[in-house]
C-alpha cells in the first residue's frame, strides 16, 4: 500500500493545490519500506494532472490538509481514499496513520484558504 502527503518544509502541506512535491510512503504490514519525494511543481492547480501523477504512483491513499472539491473529486474519480482535515510532521503523522489514529473522513476542507474552495 502506498500512501501520498503534500509535503512542505517536513510538514503536511495545508493547501493541497499549491503543493510542489509529495511524500510518497510505501507501507506492508503496518511498516515504512519506502519513503520518496517527488516534484509536482509543474501540476499546481492542475488537479486531474495530481491525480494522475499519484495514480501512476500506484498511490491507494492521499492524506491532506485543506483540499476543494475541485480537487478531491480527481483524485476520488481515480479510485483514491482521501483523509482531509490533517497537521503535522510528515513522519508524525505516517505514524499515526500506521496506527490507525486518523480520521477516516473525506469531506472537502477549506478551512486553510484566505477566500474560498477554488484552486
Amino acid at each position: 500500500m502506498k500512501i501520498a502527503l503534500p509535503h512542505e518544509y517536513g510538514y503536511v502541506n495545508q493547501h493541497f493545490g499549491k503543493s510542489r512535491e509529495f511524500v510518497i510512503v510505501e507501507l506492508s504490514g503496518g511498516q515504512i519500506i519506502d519513503k520518496k519525494i517527488i516534484s509536482a511543481e509543474q501540476m499546481q492547480h492542475n488537479h486531474e494532472g495530481l491525480a494522475g501523477l499519484l495514480r501512476d504512483e500506484q498511490v491507494d491513499t492521499v492524506i491532506v490538509g485543506g483540499i476543494g472539491a475541485g480537487a478531491l473529486q480527481p483524485l476520488k474519480a481515480n479510485g483514491l481514499q482521501v483523509i482531509t482535515g490533517i497537521s503535522g510532521k510528515i513522519d508524525d503523522v505516517v505514524v499515526k496513520y500506521t496506527l490507525g489514529h486518523l480520521p477516516s473522513n473525506s469531506a472537502a476542507s477549506c478551512d486553510n484558504h484566505d477566500v474560498n474552495c477554488e484552486h
